[in-house]
């Protein structure tokens, strides 16, 4: 995982993810667009797997992102996965100036419109008539034709029990929060995306569950509490969204983020992170030897998790190759 770079960074460090074992890179989007990240990885590093892991949906229209994905997975080879987010309120109305109306169902709607995109590519004819998009128009000039390989796989991000569902009836996937810890999964999102699914005839296997992996890693202690530090930084930022305050609650942690939150209302950073305790860190964050790792992860999510997504990874070269190694040597399994 990683944020978008400046353009002329983003291929050499492609290629160092590559050699280092990486099987994919993804990028999240913030200050800078993932999209173009994404177009030049592809060209520095051919058979990396690309995702944008996620891209902001409403501020584009679908059949702008549709196109975009489209000549991704074209010059990918079929490596690319298009990962879309709602983000909140104050950024799609105040940053992009846009509409926010009903979130969920409109992602919803702006999933099946990009799919429709991606067979009106194909075929020709667009035809896609939901409750927030009606597209009927298409010409070969506008069009850019079939493509040589699949279409992409269109995940969206979910963490509310609603939306889980959703995913499950009209995505391929589901980029699972990083406080996600395996708890979380096991009630929330496997039942819901299943339960989902089968309203459209389909099976839970056939969405695919991306989590990202907050570990603590190290052959001595002190190598283990700079990630601790950074672990607690980490969870306390994300515990700080209302929204999200039931997956501590029913992980056992009742009032995480109210805690969090008085700290943060009085510009208390270092108390933000000082309401993260070790009971915390061992549910939500993965700590292990160098050794260990990989044995660690895999019991932890296996049977959950379609593909792990390596959190903080290249906070510093030398762990980023051995992080590379680890990511190798589970991929080969």
């Amino acid at each position: 995982m990683t944020t978008p770079l400046p353009l002329a960074q983003i291929g050499p460090f492609a290629q160092r993810v590559q050699e280092a074992g990486f099987s994919g890179l993804l990028f999240t989007e913030g200050g800078r667009t993932a999209y173009l990240n994404a177009a030049v990885a592809s060209q520095a590093a051919p058979g990396l797997a690309l995702s944008t892991g996620v891209a902001v949906a409403f501020p584009r229209s679908p059949f702008i992102t549709a196109a975009t994905a489209w000549e991704l997975q074209e010059s990918t080879g079929g490596n690319f996965r298009l990962g879309l987010g709602t983000q909140v309120k104050t950024h799609i109305v105040r940053r992009y100036g846009m509409a926010f109306d009903r979130p969920g169902p409109r992602l919803a709607d702006y999933v099946s419109a990009v799919k429709a995109c991606f067979e009106a590519f194909r075929t020709g004819r667009l035809d896609h008539h939901g409750e927030f998009y009606d597209l009927d128009f298409i010409t070969p000039q506008w069009s850019p034709g079939p493509i040589a390989v699949d279409d992409p796989r269109v995940d969206v991000a979910a963490v509310n029990p609603w939306m889980l569902e959703m995913a499950g009836r009209v995505a391929d996937g589901v980029h699972v929060h990083p406080i996600g810890e395996p708890g979380y999964l096991r009630r929330h999102v496997v039942p819901r995306v299943a339960a989902g699914a089968s309203t459209e005839g389909r099976s839970v296997d056939d969405v695919a569950l991306i989590v990202p992996v907050m570990t603590i890693v190290g052959d001595t202690e002190a190598e283990r509490a700079a990630d601790r530090d950074l672990v607690r930084s980490s969870l306390s930022f994300y515990g700080s969204t209302p929204n999200y305050a039931f997956i501590w609650d029913e992980a056992g942690f009742d009032g995480t983020t109210a805690r969090i939150r008085e700290k943060q209302k009085a510009g208390d950073f270092a108390g933000m992170a000082q309401q993260i305790t070790d009971d915390h860190v061992a549910t939500f964050a993965t700590e292990s030897t160098w050794d260990g790792l990989a044995d660690a992860l895999r019991q932890k999510y296996e049977g959950l998790a379609t593909r792990i997504v390596l959190y903080n990874a290249s906070r510093s070269p030398e762990r980023f190759e051995r992080l590379g190694e680890i990511a190798r040597r589970m991929s080969s399994r």
